[in-house]
């Protein structure tokens, strides 16, 4: 685990993100697409794949336990790109990765009663491209991007943990799946 917590970030009461960090190649492919196509002003965070949305701050030193634990049991989950996807003022890529989502439910169930309803809900990964714009420019946006769309794979790498800070986000550290 990467440490970057000072003694007020291990009590630290903002909400805690945890995001799956994907091979470094592929990461940077996803950042270029999220640099062409989300609004430069309300880009504040790095292309990710949501596993959490909204963790208690105070359970920090539990989190990083939990993770260790489970991701030290798993290999690198593959991932497929397969294809995209609208989301009304945006567009996504879908993802499709049976051991990743095992990972997630089996943190989620130690979780239980940490979880906010959204992340309580069924599980898509998925990794947005594009957020906030009309519905004119998703559309746009997503039938440029399927005429050369290819599916292709890649590997989760880590989980990492972030802090929320009312817009951006603070890296807290990463735990690797097993033989990273």
């Amino acid at each position: 685990m990467t440490e970057s917590l000072s003694e007020r970030g291990a009590v630290d009461p903002r909400p805690l993100i945890l995001t799956a960090l994907v091979e470094p190649a592929v990461q940077a492919r996803f950042e270029a697409l999220r640099r062409a196509h989300y609004p430069t002003a309300l880009n504040r965070v790095p292309a990710h794949i949501s596993m959490f949305h909204h963790l208690p701050g105070r359970e920090l030193d539990a989190v990083k336990r939990r993770l260790k634990a489970v991701c030290a049991q798993v290999p690198p989950p593959e991932i497929a790109v397969n294809g995209l996807r609208s989301l009304g003022g945006g567009v996504a890529l879908k993802l499709q990765s049976p051991a990743l989502e095992d990972v997630r439910a089996e943190l989620a169930a130690g979780w239980n009663t940490l979880l906010i309803p959204q992340d309580r809900a069924g599980y898509r990964p998925h990794m947005t491209v594009q957020n906030k714009v009309t519905s004119a420019a998703a559309k746009g946006t997503l039938a440029a991007l399927e005429a050369t769309f290819v599916p292709f794979a890649t590997r989760a790498v880590a989980i990492a943990i972030w802090r929320y800070l009312d817009g951006p986000w603070e890296a807290l550290g990463q735990v690797a799946f097993r033989g990273r």
